[in-house]
């Protein structure tokens, strides 16, 4: 059965990057379970990594943090309470820094840990993956409203029909934009001192408030 739309999350469209989601190629049960199992994958997945043990246990809190209350958890409970309600800026912005943004932001401290990074070259680079976790959902934000469905890859203005708190609905469009690129011009600064190694981080958060879908 499907979820009630004053309690729908983000996660329930019936599109993703085109395709059918889960919950509606199969059934709501499966994609739960789905969900679940690659969660604990991951976990599996880092323990297992040939690295010295005390950063295998570093990146397995770190994820663990990002994937729960603390982070993506707590994110979706802020979203889902605040359907139909006006936040103001920096709550939407809290919001959104333990959803999506918490797993990018992850990602990127994942990579340093990984690869025996300083502890102030990790401190740069979660400054990063910060600016570039939130301007991935402010151009999501803008995406819902300028792109289509066919374009996007999941179903254009969801966000507006189900009345959700977003970047342009509080900023307006060119307000939106504006912050997307000032959250680009701070993820650069971010890589201060790095050199050509981090250009591929560079053209990264340039695709992050560029792209169509």
């Amino acid at each position: 059965m499907k979820t009630q739309p004053s309690t729908l999350a983000a996660s329930d469209d019936d599109l993703r990057r085109g395709k059918p989601t889960c919950h509606i190629a199969y059934d709501e049960a499966t994609a739960i379970l789905v969900g679940d199992g690659l969660q604990s994958r991951a976990f599996e997945l880092l323990a297992d990594l040939d690295l010295p043990a005390e950063r295998n246990l570093a990146m397995v809190k770190l994820l663990a943090a990002a994937s729960g209350p603390r982070g993506m958890v707590g994110g979706q409970a802020i979203d889902l309470a605040n359907v139909n309600r006006q936040l103001d800026l920096s709550t939407l912005q809290t919001m959104h820094q333990l959803k999506t943004g918490a797993l990018i932001r992850a990602a990127v401290g994942l990579g340093a840990l990984a690869g025996g990074a300083s502890a102030a070259q990790r401190q740069q680079l979660d400054d990063y993956g910060r600016a570039i976790g939130l301007a991935f959902q402010v151009q999501d934000d803008i995406l819902d409203i300028e792109s289509n469905t066919e374009v996007l890859g999941k179903t254009q203005g969801a966000d507006q029909s189900l009345n959700k708190p977003t970047f342009p609905a509080l900023l307006g469009m060119d307000g939106a934009k504006r912050l997307a690129c000032e959250l680009h011009d701070d993820a650069i600064s971010a890589l201060g001192g790095f050199g050509s190694t981090a250009e591929p981080l560079r053209q990264l958060a340039a695709y992050i408030i560029e792209r169509e879908h």
